[in-house]
């Protein structure tokens, strides 16, 4: 059984390459699911979010109002930050977990943990490869406006707010560049599957 770690920036196509390893029999760790998950009405999570942002961050019922959350985060790279650091000790502690039932219940050949901000602990130490995902700033931005419905700039800024593809690369054992069609990216991810997996 082995663990790859999926990453890439906003755009890149990271989940795409995610759900093409599920139809390949992956089991797939998602953290952008597990963040909003664990962002619950009377969670800790949204607790220590609500400390430090405040109760606009929540909508009528007392949930978190993620768009707002966004707004306010997006255009201040400090509030990022601190986002963050109050959200990604409870993220990586759901992966750990997942990864771990996983590889005890033997569910699968490959585990995948699919994550946009490639950290330390739940992510990088839980991987046996990690595999980054990349395309060009145009391709990124165009996908992002049309998928997202935002505007070029906003779709910029949340590009600027992740690391830079050269940060993601340096992690990398496999770079995926996807930049052509959903059929070469699928020949792409089946050979890497197949190789990853020892098959001849």
């Amino acid at each position: 059984m082995k663990v790859i770690g999926v990453t890439g920036g906003i755009g890149s196509g990271k989940s795409t390459v995610s759900r093409i390893l599920k139809d390949l029999g992956a089991k797939i760790v998602d953290a952008d699911k597990i963040a909003r998950k664990i962002a619950v009405k009377g969670g800790k999570p949204l607790e220590d979010i609500v400390n430090f942002f405040g109760n606009e961050v929540l909508d009528s019922d007392g949930e978190l109002n993620r768009k707002k959350l966004a707004e306010i985060v997006f255009n201040k790279s400090e509030k990022l930050e601190a986002l963050n650091k109050i959200t990604h000790g409870y993220i990586a502690e759901e992966i750990v977990k997942a990864v771990s039932y996983y590889r005890a219940d033997n569910a699968a050949d490959i585990i995948v943990i699919d994550a946009p901000i490639p950290i330390e602990h739940g992510f990088i130490d839980q991987s046996d490869e990690i595999w980054v995902v990349t395309a060009n700033r145009e391709i990124r931005i165009s996908r992002i406006m049309e998928r997202n419905g935002l505007s070029r700039e906003d779709a910029e800024k949340r590009i600027d707010s992740q690391l830079s593809d050269e940060a993601y690369i340096r992690l990398a054992d496999e770079v995926i560049v996807n930049e052509g069609s959903i059929e070469e990216l699928e020949n792409t991810v089946a050979k890497l599957f197949v190789k990853i997996k020892g098959i001849r």
